[in-house]
């Protein structure tokens, strides 16, 4: 797609319904000439919307109106440039966490949890989140609660335990660090104010007790960090809306060798990033990743891990 049209496939299957703000930024920067024009003077992983507008709420720009948006971001373009090439979208949602848990669960414990792409290593403490499917009792307690719709599934009734977590990235983020932090709020869409208060209880949760953060390629240095893991334990490697960031060959090899890591593989990528042959109609037309353990696809997935649809 050009950049236009990856601005209004952003508008019209990610924030259409989630955010309004973004959403109608989202179509006016695909109409916006000079705008396009300097994006496309970018490498076309740094275009995407979530990276420009996280980087404008970053310098202090506005992104509730269009035209103040166009004023700042040409105003400030030597700025917004610079960020736009040195950062990625790091999000580091903790609720995703909700729809890797009825897998995590399901494996012979304990764990030893191994998070490609980490970023602030938030998703490795799927043990010490409260969760809530549905209308459903509460899983476990504590803060931050994640709430997630469902179909087709029974939610599980305990955490899982574990007793090692590790990731890797190729800038991880540490959430005692304030700009760390206060990149990973500028990422937070502006309406998702239950994220923002998300962010920070799972934060305190993740400065309790740090993980092991490795700065490395998920090629490279994904066996020696795998094979670090406490060998009682079940490893399990997993990612989520990681993929799209890595071209396909580097992709490919990264496939070919976490298959034949011991342990489990749990993957929730979308179904164009990482392919799975035949599935099942998506939900609806709003954008979906797909959870896969052992390259065996099990459900469709919301970005945020506020959905997941079993397939059964």
């Amino acid at each position: 797609m050009g950049t236009a049209e990856v601005y209004v496939d952003f508008a019209r299957r990610q924030a259409s319904g989630v955010s309004p703000s973004y959403e109608r930024l989202a179509y006016a920067v695909a109409r916006d000439d000079d705008l396009l024009a300097l994006l496309d003077s970018l490498p076309p992983p740094t275009r995407q919307p979530n990276l420009l507008f996280g980087v404008v709420r970053l310098l202090g720009g506005p992104v509730d109106d269009p035209a103040a948006f166009h004023d700042f971001t040409v105003a400030h373009w030597p700025a917004v440039e610079a960020q736009m090439r040195r950062r990625l979208t790091q999000t580091n949602e903790a609720g995703r966490c909700a729809v890797l848990l009825p897998v995590l669960a399901a494996l012979p414990q304990p764990l030893a949890l191994l998070e490609v792409g980490a970023s602030a290593g938030l998703c490795l403490y799927p043990d010490r989140y409260a969760y809530r499917y549905d209308d459903g009792p509460t899983v476990g307690d504590g803060e931050p609660v994640l709430d997630c719709a469902t179909t087709g599934l029974t939610p599980p009734r305990t955490r899982p335990e574990v007793v090692w977590r590790a990731g890797l990235d190729l800038t991880p983020l540490d959430v005692t660090d304030a700009d760390d932090v206060a990149w990973l709020d500028a990422l937070i869409w502006p309406e998702q104010e239950h994220r923002r208060a998300r962010l920070a209880a799972a934060a305190v949760v993740a400065a309790a007790d740090p993980p092991l953060l490795v700065r490395g390629d998920l090629v490279d240095d994904l066996p020696a960090l795998a094979a670090s893991a406490p060998p009682a334990a079940t490893l399990v490697v997993f990612h989520t809306a990681v993929l799209y960031h890595v071209p396909a060959p580097r992709r490919s090899a990264f496939v070919d060798l976490v298959r034949g890591l011991p342990g489990h593989w749990v993957a929730n990528e979308g179904p164009d990033i990482l392919r799975h042959g035949t599935l099942p109609p998506p939900p609806d037309d709003t954008l979906h990743n797909v959870l896969a353990l052992d390259g065996r696809p099990l459900a469709w997935t919301r970005p945020h891990g506020q959905g997941l649809t079993w397939f059964g």
